[in-house]
């Protein structure tokens, strides 16, 4: 079973880090089994309607003291369509996307910088205040 490293960010400003197996975007509960928990743990339920976005990450730890480019480079291909999310906080997020659609619960953004920790992100639209192709 495929098991996700994700950083789960509330629109609370909770986050959880940990590992999931059953996440699919046309559900309205996952499961997640947090960081360092030992064998016995329970994972737990964790509803999309509550958070701001899932980050699939490369590793739990990232570097606090990079900043993701909001930039392609300009040698390399870029595949899907090119977005600028804002959220409700602030935060923009960059990258591109295959399905975004007004109206729908959420969408991938696959991010925009090669060396960012994030490989990919599930973005909760009502947690957006804009969302533009660029």
């Amino acid at each position: 079973m495929i098991q996700n490293k994700i950083v789960v960010r509330y629109q609370d400003g909770r986050i959880n880090k940990g590992v999931t197996s059953d996440f699919f975007p046309n559900k309205d509960v996952f499961h997640l089994l947090p960081v360092n928990a030992q064998p016995e743990t329970k994972p737990i339920a964790v509803s999309i309607h509550e958070l701001k976005a899932i980050f699939f990450v490369k590793t739990f730890e990232g570097n606090r003291e990079y900043t993701d480019k909001k930039e392609w480079e300009a040698d390399k291909t870029v595949v899907g369509r090119k977005i600028r999310v804002i959220f409700k906080d602030g935060e923009v997020l960059v990258g591109t996307t295959h399905g975004y659609q007004p109206g729908r619960p959420g969408f991938f953004v696959h991010v925009s910088d090669p060396k960012s920790n994030n490989e990919r992100c599930f973005v909760i639209s009502s947690a957006t205040q804009e969302v533009s192709f660029i």
